[in-house]
């Protein structure tokens, strides 16, 4: 499931648009925003996706740290749990306090 950033509605992971309020959820997912902020931030090195302790075989298989820009799209696509993707970002940084 993609969660909408804009008005926090819940749309299937196939979904372009919020379902509730028709954001572009390309851009506006709650991931989507989440991984433009990590791109833009300079603390942060590298990104890494978590996965659900019962995630399906696919997002077992795509979990993992990346550079900025080599980080798979979320939800993952073919993902086969029945809630749908529930993959997250998470940042590394490179320094925790300034």
């Amino acid at each position: 499931m993609q969660t909408c950033s804009l008005c926090n509605a819940s749309s299937p992971d196939t979904a372009k648009r919020c379902l509730n309020c028709g954001a572009n959820l390309g851009e506006l997912s709650v991931n989507a925003v989440a991984l433009k902020k990590f791109r833009e931030n300079p603390r942060v090195t590298s990104i890494r996706i978590n996965v659900a302790h019962d995630a399906c075989p696919l997002c077992y298989e795509l979990r993992g740290t990346f550079e900025k820009d080599a980080v798979p799209a979320l939800p993952h696509e073919g993902c086969s749990h029945p809630q749908g993707c529930r993959c997250n970002y998470a940042p590394v940084l490179n320094e925790i306090y300034p």
